[in-house]
């Protein structure tokens, strides 16, 4: 089945993507072409969010990259209504056959047995306790999180078995669950990043139109700091030519916030992100778009994305150098460059089978 390759314009009110792009998997493609018919009165303003249960087999994802500091992770969701417009996780929809583009942000699943799934792994004999990352992909705490809580029922399972975690997230929805995590906080076993990108509120309303806004995000550093729990605020992307002038603000302003760590992830593009960032940028940045492409590509060996491990998130040449020379200064200066204790493993608990079955000795 052929997927619509059109090119929204004005762009849909809450949404990052601008078209709807087929996967790189799909068997055919179309492109809408203008023909004069069609006027722009044709054209929806929005688009609604459809959501689906994804009858998940497991819910525990494991990681051997050497270059990410975590060897498992959960996804609660697939897709995310964040609608970021740079999100590196965009050609997973791929494999649901699905757009990268708009599907992304309005297709979604939830792992609707995922509290159930996370329980019986932990319960599988020979499981070893290593810290579960969640929200490395799409986001926990996106909207519909508020009614699905799927996010929310997971934690209650970490909770109960004393599991460590980690949780990065943009989304101001976390500050709900404060009465888990900062118990879990306490006994060692949670560590939370929040991810800020600018804080600028209109270049935020454009590159990530349904995450929480600048002054969100700070206030929510400060909530999790307050209630004992270690942040790390992650300026992440940061964007050559778009928001890498503002790194040291961004920086400054978490650690007045309450942040005690930071780090910091050069714009990644992969697959079909590219094309994608290239049309957003187009869109609504037009005057910088060629300046923005030459300084990415200034900082991947001459194309738009290098995946090489140890690359990939920093990348390579004079202008990344510079970056990270900046991070490591602001960090020094501002305190945020000692690492949080390491999250405690030693204190998990193995969830004890439970057949269902009555006692012979039970009256």
């Amino acid at each position: 089945m052929d997927t619509p390759n059109q090119l929204w314009h004005p762009p849909l009110r809450g949404r990052g993507s601008a078209n709807n792009p087929a996967g790189r998997f799909a068997s055919s493609h179309s492109l809408a072409v203008a023909d004069g018919w069609m006027t722009d009165l044709e054209f929806p303003d929005s688009i609604a969010t459809e959501v689906l249960p994804e009858r998940a087999r497991t819910i525990l994802t494991r990681n051997d990259s050497p270059d990410i500091p975590f060897s498992q992770s959960i996804n609660p969701y697939r897709g995310c209504e964040h609608g970021c417009s740079y999100c590196f996780a965009r050609p997973a929809h791929a494999y649901m056959d699905l757009s990268p583009g708009l599907d992304f942000e309005t297709r979604l699943f939830y792992k609707a047995d995922a509290a159930t799934l996370l329980e019986r792994a932990l319960s599988r004999p020979g499981y070893v306790c290593r810290p579960i990352a969640i929200g490395t992909n799409t986001d926990p705490y996106q909207p519909i999180e508020r009614q699905l809580r799927v996010m929310r029922q997971l934690l209650e399972v970490l909770e109960r078995y004393r599991h460590p975690l980690s949780i990065t997230t943009k989304g101001a929805m976390i500050l709900r669950d404060l009465d888990i995590l900062s118990g879990m906080a306490d006994k060692g076993l949670l560590h939370v990043a929040v991810s800020l990108t600018t804080l600028d509120g209109e270049l935020k309303r454009r590159l990530e139109p349904r995450a929480a806004s600048p002054t969100s995000r700070l206030r929510m550093i400060r909530s999790l700091s307050d209630a004992g729990i270690p942040v790390t605020v992650m300026t992440a992307p940061v964007i050559p030519g778009l928001n890498d002038h503002e790194l040291e603000t961004l920086l400054e302003a978490a650690a007045t916030a309450g942040a005690s760590q930071a780090g910091y992830i050069l714009l990644r593009l992969p697959h079909e992100v590219a094309p994608l960032f290239e049309d957003w940028l187009a869109l609504h940045y037009p005057g910088r778009r060629d300046h923005v492409l030459s300084l990415i590509r200034q900082c991947r060996g001459g194309t738009t994305y290098d995946a090489r491990f140890g690359q990939r998130m920093v990348g390579t040449g004079p202008f990344a150098r510079l970056l990270a020379e900046r991070f490591r200064i602001a960090c020094r200066r501002l305190g945020l460059d000692r690492p949080h204790p390491t999250l405690d493993c030693q204190q998990f608990e193995v969830p004890q089978e439970d057949s269902g079955q009555l006692s012979l000795f039970e009256p």
